[in-house]
Parts: C-alpha cells; sequence; structure tokens
C-alpha cells in the first residue's frame, strides 16, 4: 500500500506553451498547465463539462521529454506526486501552492505544429 501514498495520475491537454529553464547545474525543470475535464449530467439531463487547471512541474530526462515533444494542446497522461510549496509576496503575505511533480510522461495525442 506505500506505493498508493501521494500518488497523482492525469490524463488531459496542455494550456499553454511548456516554459523551460536550464538550471546552472545543467539540470533542465519544464512547467506547464494541464486542463483535465469531468463530464456528467445535470438535474436536467443536461450534458455539463467541468474543467480542473492544474499546475504540473517536471525535472531531468521527464523536462527534456516536454521541451521536445510537448506544445498547447497536446494531450498526455501524467503520472507524479502532489507537492505544497509556500513563498511570501513582496507585500509580506504568505501563500501556498500545490502543483504535480511528474515523474512519468506519456504522449497521447499528436504533436501540435
Amino acid at each position: 500500500m506505500s506505493t498508493l501514498k501521494n500518488h497523482v495520475q492525469l490524463i488531459g491537454n496542455v494550456g499553454q506553451e511548456p516554459t523551460i529553464t536550464n538550471l546552472e547545474s545543467g539540470k533542465k525543470v519544464a512547467r506547464l498547465s494541464l486542463a483535465t475535464n469531468e463530464n456528467y449530467k445535470n438535474a436536467k439531463g443536461e450534458k455539463q463539462t467541468e474543467t480542473n487547471w492544474h499546475t504540473v512541474v517536471a525535472w531531468g530526462k521527464t523536462a527534456e521529454i516536454i521541451e521536445k515533444f510537448v506544445a498547447k494542446g497536446r494531450e498526455i497522461g501524467i503520472r507524479g506526486k502532489l507537492k505544497t510549496r509556500s513563498y511570501e509576496t513582496e507585500d509580506g503575505n504568505q501563500r501556498y501552492v500545490t502543483e504535480v511533480v511528474a515523474e512519468e510522461i506519456l504522449l497521447i495525442g499528436a504533436k501540435s505544429e
């Protein structure tokens, strides 16, 4: 059961071009937004779609794959874990961000040109 702790799997569409950063250490980090859709019928029987947005961060080889093959609109699958971090704004307020740290990526849809 320990493998089920902090485990996230998402399939969705990339919302904007991934941002790739080359760190001084030589490692790469990729950041992207992923939209997942949930379809359901409301009380009147009408089809409804609810979209959720997720911030995804990938490091190393996974970031390199994203840099080469992932573009806005592409459908991908992500396996990873949730990570929450905090930071302080310029005006001294504490902010919290929860991100999906991608450990594996699955290229599903065709590459956008």
